[in-house]
């Protein structure tokens, strides 16, 4: 563990806490014990070999290993790198403090555009919602939104990629099947402009195991220098106990050997610390997202990822609804809101909804609207003197109006402006056709499908990115 000291820029603004440096103490110490008497299932030859080498006990498959491992691997992790788009301006500088949204990947189903229907996701659907991505101006990262079923399943994921580098040049966080694509995947990233625009997204597979295709995708990434993300995702009163803290004690002793793993492949490759709970309901057999406990379980997860002074990885904007309804955007609004004030580095799945089997374009451009309601909302008050306003308050003095004066005229726009919310008198909004926020959301989803895009591929580079996607498929 490490201090907390020095870190004030990250402070500033609104945040949640659930634990502090002490209570994040005794979890760790928690996970290392269990990592040192249980230890974890590595289901890999090559990495029980490194971690022998390193000093663990290896017994076959279980590998037992203690506080000075994950201490080196800790120490040798880098805390801050930057992730480019390919030929625009921005850049994600992942680091405890910094905030960046994003959609999800791999749902099965997608609410058509045009009918409404729960259908199969498509290409065309994850090159479609990568474009209106590009459009919208609170997305920073794109994820597929859907598990194609329009190509073999051995090659979709290269068919994932390949739509969104058609769609989009903001920066892309693939989940490949395996590693066995992590540097093609890398190389068409680097044809399509900047190879630093990827990061790699694997997951262990809960209780305490880490499988050969969540390794062989850490190993990919650290040997390329493709930051990577590990995210566990236990479920209370399945794959973890029936507790918020022992199912997050589970998820942090994964997160802690995997990096263990990943840094004895190479020393200094950048990992991102992934959050990951959710509550098992004994009365449907299904998981939840947006129940309180995933909630808590979350932000102990982040507040853990603050202490290490690892990126993290958590949820924003998705809901477990099956429509868009007042579920969803109930939902979507207290997990965007929650998820800014978490201050995790990187939040997905914003548009997601059916506990993550199905997404839609509308859902995506709601949540763009709410990450800016949430972005406005937890930056909190700036006390610098024009944010003061001391000399403005004493020109206008009692009983005065602010309305005509220049500083509001300087000031006003700074103010969160919606495009979907409606705040107007009832005869205004009636007059105007007294649409509700379904009836705006589905005219202005319209709008934006309609328009000319924003960013189109080369034709060179998408004939030769479909030559490597070609390659990559034979390899």
């Amino acid at each position: 563990m490490v201090d907390d000291s020095g870190r004030g820029a990250a402070r500033r603004g609104a945040r949640l806490q659930v634990w502090d440096e002490s209570d994040c103490r005794i979890v760790n110490e928690a996970s290392l014990e269990i990592l040192a008497e249980v230890g974890v299932e590595v289901r890999h030859e090559g990495a029980r070999e490194l971690l022998r080498r390193a000093g663990a006990a290896v017994d076959g498959t279980r590998v037992r290993f203690g506080e000075p491992l994950v201490a080196a691997a800790l120490a040798s992790a880098p805390k801050t790198w930057s992730v480019r788009s390919r030929g625009r301006d921005e850049v994600m500088l992942l680091r405890d403090g910094e905030v960046y949204y994003g959609t999800g990947s791999d749902c099965l189903y997608v609410k058509d555009p045009t009918t409404g229907e729960r259908r199969r996701s498509r290409v065309a659907d994850i090159e479609g919602m990568a474009a209106l991505c590009e459009m919208l101006p609170n997305i920073d990262f794109v994820m597929s939104m859907g598990l194609p079923g329009d190509v073999p399943q051995e090659v979709d994921d290269l068919a994932q990629m390949a739509a969104m580098l058609r769609g989009s040049r903001k920066p892309i966080i693939m989940s490949p099947r395996t590693g066995h694509v992590v540097r093609r995947m890398k190389d068409m990233a680097a044809l399509c402009g900047d190879a630093s625009s990827l990061i790699v997204y694997g997951m262990p597979a809960p209780p305490l195991t880490h499988d050969e295709d969540a390794i062989t995708k850490m190993w990919a990434s650290a040997e390329n220098d493709v930051p990577f993300v590990y995210a566990s995702a236990p479920s209370c009163c399945t794959t973890g106990p029936a507790s918020v803290t022992g199912t997050v004690i589970v998820s942090n002793a994964e997160v802690l050997s995997g990096l263990v793993i990943h840094q004895l492949v190479k020393e200094g490759a950048p990992f991102v610390y992934g959050c990951g709970c959710d509550a098992m309901s004994m009365r449907t057999m299904l998981p939840a997202y947006c129940v309180p406990e995933s909630l808590i379980g979350l932000q102990t997860m982040t507040d853990l990822a603050r202490c290490y002074r690892l990126p993290s990885f958590s949820y924003a904007g998705m809901s477990d609804s099956k429509v868009l309804d007042a579920q969803w955007s109930a939902e979507t609004a207290i997990t965007t809101i929650v998820g800014a004030l978490s201050r995790a580095t990187l939040l997905h799945d914003v548009g997601y909804f059916e506990t993550g089997l199905q997404a839609s374009y509308e859902s995506i451009v709601f949540g763009d609207e709410l990450v800016g309601y949430a972005r406005k909302l937890v930056a909190g008050a700036s006390l610098d003197p024009e944010a003061m306003a001391l000399e403005e308050i004493k020109s206008v003095g009692p009983g005065g109006n602010h309305l005509a004066r220049p500083y509001t005229r300087a000031h006003y726009r700074e103010f969160w402006q919606p495009t979907l919310f409606d705040h107007t008198a009832h005869d205004r909004w009636s007059a105007a056709g007294g649409l509700n926020l379904s009836d705006r959301l589905k005219a202005k989803t319209a709008q934006l499908l309609t328009e000319e895009r924003e960013f189109t591929l080369d034709a060179e580079v998408a004939v030769r990115l479909a030559e490597l996607a070609a390659t990559a498929r034979e390899m």
